[in-house]
């Protein structure tokens, strides 16, 4: 039997998190503004290395069932963190080289960027898999928005003091304050992992003989609640991120906002977010099966595309306000619902498994997240050429993501209960799903 962590302990996994999102906003968000901004690079280009990081966290299921086979899921967190912080400092370094090689610059950053990939998936699943697996049913949805919440403080805080320290910019100074965030995110998530997995506590599931990893994805696979969740994450994903880059640009066409009113516009969003996370932590505290909490955060992000659609018609700046609100509080609702849903159905009692579970729902995510940007900013040029008017292009893009947010809720209502996982089934259309895959 596992020992179960306390608020404590959730506390320094969150703290872990936080590490891990301060290095990928100073990719997204520091590095991005500079490409663009400072050196004069096409927005496609760190658009491009920011899916690519996404793209490539595929590896995150053969990461988490090789941490399913060892005593400790520590080591892989830390090595993760390792390569999370050294090809950050990598892209940073890439970057300024972009002022005197632009194709050495562009190359380096490129590979760092699918390396920063590739060590958020080595860190994040097994540290997600660890906490499913030490986490009470009452503690999940708490669980969930307390490190996702300490996440979302690491973007501010980085995005903050970065900002801060930039000043006066120079890009040697932008590598030496890279080095500095990297360190400390690492020397950080050290300090927090530092005994808070007892050595030797972790049984490998008390199988005879290791099962090869082909055999437990396509067990895995065969199982129909696996295959709905996932479609889930992905669908719920793929509306949630189809908004990132279409929203400001949304507000200042349709409603002539300056750069600096659509900035405070998706401020409000964030801010909703944060309310409801607190809210959906409370609500499921309280009682609720963790799936009904993320479907009800499905519907209601619908609803709040349904009033921005309104709002794009009406050209009304309060029911704009208002959409955006309720959009980004459902939002939070969902992810704390979708967060310890995924936890309650990795933690599968008397198996060694988890690590695989959550790596397979990560790379649902982290595939949703790499194409769902692209995809709303390309589809909202294409509705805008095809309709005759941005009005109609943004319209027709928020009606999709208020159907895939419906067909989620759909997918996550016919999931099984939280805290109520089943065995693994092996079906035969789980060998058709693993051929489907490659």
């Amino acid at each position: 039997m596992r020992a179960r962590f306390g608020w404590g302990a959730i506390a320094r996994v969150g703290m872990v998190q936080a590490a891990l999102g301060a290095v990928v906003v100073l990719i997204t968000s520091v590095l991005n503004r500079v490409m663009i901004v400072d050196l004069g690079l096409a927005a496609a280009i760190p658009g491009a290395f920011v899916a690519a990081h996404y793209a490539v966290q595929f590896t995150r299921v053969r990461t988490g069932y090789g941490s399913d086979r060892t005593p400790r899921r520590t080591p892989w967190i830390l090595a993760g963190m390792a390569i999370v912080a050294a090809c950050g400092l990598l892209a940073a370094v890439g970057t300024a080289l972009v002022a005197t090689s632009r194709l050495a610059g562009l190359a380096l950053t490129g590979l760092a960027c699918l390396g920063l990939g590739v060590g958020v998936g080595l860190a994040g699943t097994p540290l997600l898999a660890m906490l499913a697996e030490r986490t009470t049913g009452a503690q999940r949805g708490p669980a969930a928005a307390t490190v996702w919440l300490m996440m979302i403080a690491g973007f501010a805080i980085t995005a903050g003091v970065v900002g801060q320290l930039l000043d006066p910019f120079s890009l040697p100074r932008l590598v030496r304050v890279a080095a500095g965030v990297t360190g400390l995110a690492f020397v950080l998530s050290a300090i927090a992992l530092r005994r808070l997995e007892p050595t030797g506590s972790i049984d490998v599931r008390g199988e005879d003989a290791p099962v090869p990893f082909r055999t437990a994805l396509r067990a895995l696979l065969a199982e129909s609640e696996a295959r709905r969740f996932a479609t889930f994450v992905f669908v719920a994903m793929l509306a949630y991120s189809a908004q990132d880059l279409i929203l400001e640009p949304f507000a200042g066409s349709v409603f002539g906002l300056t750069p600096g009113e659509s900035t405070r516009i998706a401020g409000l969003q964030h801010g909703g977010t944060f309310v409801g996370m607190i809210l959906g932590a409370i609500g499921t505290r309280r009682g609720g099966q963790l799936t009904r909490w993320a479907a009800a955060g499905c519907v209601g992000s619908a609803a709040g595309f349904a009033v921005l659609i309104a709002a794009g018609f009406a050209g009304t700046l309060p029911l704009l306000k208002g959409g955006v609100l309720l959009m980004g509080a459902a939002n939070g609702v969902f992810a704390i619902g979708a967060i310890g849903a995924m936890m309650a159905l990795v933690d599968q009692p008397g198996r060694r498994e988890a690590g695989v579970r959550m790596g397979l729902y990560g790379t649902a995510q982290a595939v949703a997240f790499a194409v769902g940007g692209f995809l709303g900013a390309g589809l909202s040029d294409v509705g805008r050429v095809l309709l005759g008017s941005p009005r109609l292009g943004y319209a027709a893009v928020f009606l999709l993501e208020a159907v895939l947010f419906l067909a989620a809720a759909w997918f996550v209502g016919r999931s099984t209960p939280a805290d109520a996982p089943r065995p693994v089934r092996l079906e035969r259309d789980g060998d058709a799903v693993l051929a489907a895959v490659g």
